[in-house]
């Protein structure tokens, strides 16, 4: 029997996996020095720059329960909101999609007799549902916000419907969604307009229901607040100005694939990333003439550059 060490094995397997990637874009890469595999995080960027769209939704976020009123709004958005209401929602019909409103809040004794917080809210109907929390009023009070599982402050849908109803942006992304909530692939860049502000997920508190020039209806989901970083913000989703006046260089053939999400021979790696965003690898390497870039996503499309311009893709 031969005894074979971990590094031997190790070592054999990445020759096998170099020796396959060469075999396979050998038609591109026939040069004689190759730098390993990056990620997309070091493949060059644009200078970031502060733009108005990433503050815009800034002040819109939950109310500290200072400024709750009775009669306050919450949106459901899944029926397993009862799993905090207990007992209260024994008889509750199933309360998706519909509003519950805030009545009052008062300390009760837990368990280990301490007081913690009783949140008292009262369903369409009139039922009386009572959310008990692990705090107890006054600490509750000094919170920035209170978040109640599985609903949305409808005082959060108001302020951006506020903000943004009947408006015109241009949008930024192709992940649409349809009248039944179900992904599908759009268009990017292009004029959209308004239609409704309306409650969203428990992930994506707002829906944003937009239409393009030609009235196809579609729908955007959105976080809101001061975290730019947030996915899916507003700046993340939409532009105030027409994208193409930040590339003039660019030329009207060209955006058109961008917006469509194509790519065409002898593109640039700029005009690649904003068609279709940052690869998740990127390979460099070179001979003695030119420079090749192989840039590969996780859905199997593959582009390869020379000296900085498309050559072939897939």
């Amino acid at each position: 029997m031969i005894s074979v060490g971990r590094k031997t094995i190790g070592g054999a397997v990445r020759i096998i996996l170099l020796a396959a990637a060469s075999l396979l874009y050998q038609s591109c890469f026939t040069g004689i020095e190759s730098t390993p595999k990056i990620t997309a995080s070091d493949v060059k960027k644009e200078n970031i720059v502060e733009r108005p769209e990433d503050s815009y939704l800034a002040d819109v976020s939950n109310e500290a329960l200072g400024k709750w009123e009775k009669g306050k709004r919450f949106y459901v958005t899944d029926d397993r909101i009862s799993i905090i209401f207990g007992a209260s929602a024994s008889d509750v019909e199933p309360l998706k999609g519909t509003v519950l409103r805030y009545d009052s809040a008062e300390d009760v004794l837990s368990i280990t007799g301490e007081p913690v917080a009783e949140l008292i809210f009262l369903t369409e109907k009139g039922d009386q549902l009572r959310y008990r929390t692990d705090k107890s009023l006054a600490e509750l009070s000094s919170q920035a916000t209170v978040q109640i599982p599985f609903t949305i402050e409808m005082s959060m849908v108001d302020a951006v419907r506020q903000k943004m109803s009947n408006k015109d942006y241009y949008v930024l992304t192709t992940m649409w969604y349809d009248a039944n909530d179900q992904s599908l692939t759009g268009r990017k860049f292009i004029p959209v307009h308004v239609e409704e502000i309306l409650p969203g997920n428990s992930v994506y508190p707002i829906k944003v229901v937009l239409s393009t020039e030609g009235k196809k209806k579609f729908a955007l989901f959105m976080t809101t607040g001061n975290n730019r970083k947030a996915p899916r913000s507003f700046g993340s989703l939409f532009s105030f100005e027409d994208p193409h006046k930040r590339y003039p260089a660019i030329s009207d053939e060209t955006w058109r694939n961008i917006i469509e999400g194509k790519v065409a021979l002898d593109m640039t790696r700029d005009e690649c990333r904003l068609s279709l965003g940052a690869p998740a690898t990127v390979t460099h390497r070179n001979n003695n003439n030119y420079l090749y870039e192989l840039w590969n996503y996780e859905n199997g499309v593959y582009l390869v550059f020379q000296d900085g311009l498309l050559k072939s893709y897939r």
